[in-house]
């Protein structure tokens, strides 16, 4: 029986060398494992299916399908998997694209490997990290369509929790409140906002100046 403490990863990328690099690293930390390795989207789909990681390391720019297409349909299929995209491209729309599709953090490959392996461990319970070159991309950017204005006093607290990278049950603890409580109020916010989940809310938090 596999380790439950151990976070079972795969690295996604079409470049051998950004695979191995990665494996080598991953495995020095004992609470993560890295468990397979593919170099486009089908391969990934293929590794999922068989292997049941918990997060996978996702390039974006692959031959045969792309990362977003493969985010999607491993999100779709293996909603217990959670991907990272892990890129060198930080342009709005793509961040935004990989988020719409799925990943719960979008980092850049110049990260540092402690940051990475917080950003693993973070995903791994529900909880999204985003490169600081990306998030002032999305500042940058010109805002959309008002949004958030119908948002309670006690949301707008929750959302700004969630823009510090919190997860529900560190909400309920700030906030003195039941985790259910807390799960209800994330509820209400991604509908209201009309995205699908926690990485799409902080991104267009952050884009349209919801939050502080």
């Amino acid at each position: 029986m596999a380790d439950q403490s151990v976070i079972r990863v795969i690295v996604v990328d079409d470049h051998d060398m950004v695979r191995r690099g990665l494996a080598a690293y991953l495995n020095t930390h004992p609470d993560i494992a890295f468990v397979g390795e593919a170099g486009d989207g089908l391969e990934a789909l293929d590794l999922c299916q068989q292997l049941q990681p918990d997060v996978v390391l996702m390039d974006l720019m692959m031959p045969e399908m792309g990362g977003i297409e493969a985010t999607r349909k491993i999100r779709a299929r293996y909603p217990q998997t959670q991907v990272i995209a892990l890129t060198s491209f930080r342009e709005k729309q793509l961040v935004e694209s990989a988020i719409q599709a799925g990943a719960i953090s979008y980092l850049l490959k110049k990260v540092t490997g402690d940051d990475l392996a917080a950003a693993i461990r973070s995903a791994h319970i529900g909880q999204s990290t985003l490169s600081p070159e990306v998030t002032q991309e999305i500042i940058k950017s010109e805002p959309g369509p008002k949004v958030g204005h119908d948002l309670t006093p006690r949301e707008h607290e929750v959302l700004a929790l969630m823009v510090e990278g919190m997860t529900n049950p560190e909400i309920a603890d700030r906030l003195t409140i039941s985790r259910a409580t807390a799960t209800s109020h994330v509820s209400h916010i991604l509908h209201k906002l009309g995205v699908s989940n926690r990485a799409e809310a902080i991104v267009l938090a952050v884009r349209s100046n919801i939050v502080d």
